[in-house]
């Protein structure tokens, strides 16, 4: 498997249990709390370096 397939699924992999947890506690702690706010913005983050991997990917 090539490291930029490996990255990908790492990635992907990371995103679903981010979004999990930040699902979870947007629930329980409500959206506005700072731990929901922080998953947030870390999900955005790995988001971010997804599509910039894919897009690289695409274009090659």
């Amino acid at each position: 498997m090539k490291s930029q397939n490996i990255t990908i699924f790492l990635l992907e992999f990371k995103i679903k249990l981010l979004r999990m947890r930040m699902i979870f506690n947007g629930r329980s702690k409500g959206l506005t709390h700072p731990a929901t706010i922080k998953d947030s913005q870390k999900l955005d983050v790995l988001l971010n370096r997804y599509y910039r991997i894919t897009i690289l990917i695409k274009s090659t």
